[in-house]
C-alpha cells in the first residue's frame, strides 16, 4: 500500500510536486523516514526502488548497526545509517528547516544513539526499567531520570552514558513549532512544564515533552 505525496509527514525531505505516490513506511510513518527515501532521496545513493532494493539484498546497507532486509523500513530521529561498500555514516537529525537531514559521522559512533527518558518501572527483583522515547526499554542500575537521556549501544542495548536535563545543557527540540532548533537549556519550570533555550541569541519557551538533551 502507498501513501499519496501529498499526505506524506513535513518532516519528509521530498518534493511535494512529482508521482503521485510514494512509499509508506512499515511502521512509525508520523517519527520515521523509509530506508528508500533515505538513500534514493537524501543520499542520492540511488536512482530508483531497484536500485535500493538491490543494495539491500546484498546486504550493503546497515541501521544501528544492523542488517536493512526492507526499504520500507523506517528509521527515525539519531538513528544510525551504515553504506558498507563506501565505509560510510550518517546520524537522522532534523535541520532548521524541520525536515529529517543527515550528518556524516565517525564509524565508531555508528553504534550509539541517544534516546529520551519518558519513564521508569520498578519490576519484579527491584530491577529498574527504563524506557526511552524510541520504543526500546532498558533493565539498568544508571541513574537515569525522567527526561534525561541515554546514550545506547545499539549492538548491547546497554546504556553507555546518562546526559542530565539540566541548566546549561545542549537541547534539540524535536516537535512543535520550533522543531529543528537547537541551543542551551538556561531555565527549567517543572511547574509550567516548560524550558528556556537560547537558540543562537534568541530566547524561545519550548514544552519540555518537546526537548530531548544531546550533552
Amino acid at each position: 500500500m502507498h501513501l499519496k505525496r501529498q499526505e506524506v509527514p513535513k518532516r519528509w525531505p521530498i518534493e511535494r510536486k512529482g508521482t503521485t505516490y510514494v512509499v509508506r513506511p512499515r511502521f512509525n510513518l508520523k517519527n520515521g523516514v523509509p530506508v528508500l527515501v533515505v538513500l534514493r532521496n537524501m543520499l542520492n545513493l540511488a536512482k530508483n526502488r531497484k536500485e535500493v532494493k538491490r543494495a539491500i539484498h546484498l546486504k550493503q546497507i546497515l541501521v544501528n548497526g544492523k542488517i536493512v532486509r526492507d526499504e520500507k523500513n523506517s528509521v527515525s530521529l539519531f538513528d544510525t545509517i551504515s553504506i558498507i561498500p563506501s565505509n560510510e555514516h550518517y546520524r537522522i537529525e532534523l535541520s532548521k528547516g524541520k525536515k529529517f537531514d543527515l550528518r556524516r559521522i565517525k564509524e565508531s559512533e555508528s553504534m550509539g544513539k541517544i534516546a529520551k527518558v519518558i519513564g521508569k518501572k520498578i519490576l519484579r527483583g527491584k530491577k529498574v526499567q527504563i524506557n526511552l522515547s524510541d520504543g526500546n526499554n532498558i533493565i539498568s542500575e544508571m541513574k537515569c531520570n525522567t527526561n534525561d537521556s541515554i546514550l545506547l549501544n545499539m549492538k548491547s542495548k546497554k546504556p553507555e552514558k546518562c546526559i542530565p536535563f539540566k541548566e546549561n545543557a545542549k537541547a534539540v527540540v524535536f516537535e512543535g513549532k520550533h522543531m529543528g532548533e537547537s541551543g542551551k537549556v538556561e531555565k527549567i519550570s517543572h511547574e509550567h512544564k516548560m524550558a528556556e533555550i537560547n537558540v543562537e541569541g534568541k530566547k524561545v519557551n519550548v514544552l519540555i515533552k518537546q526537548i530531548i538533551v544531546v550533552e
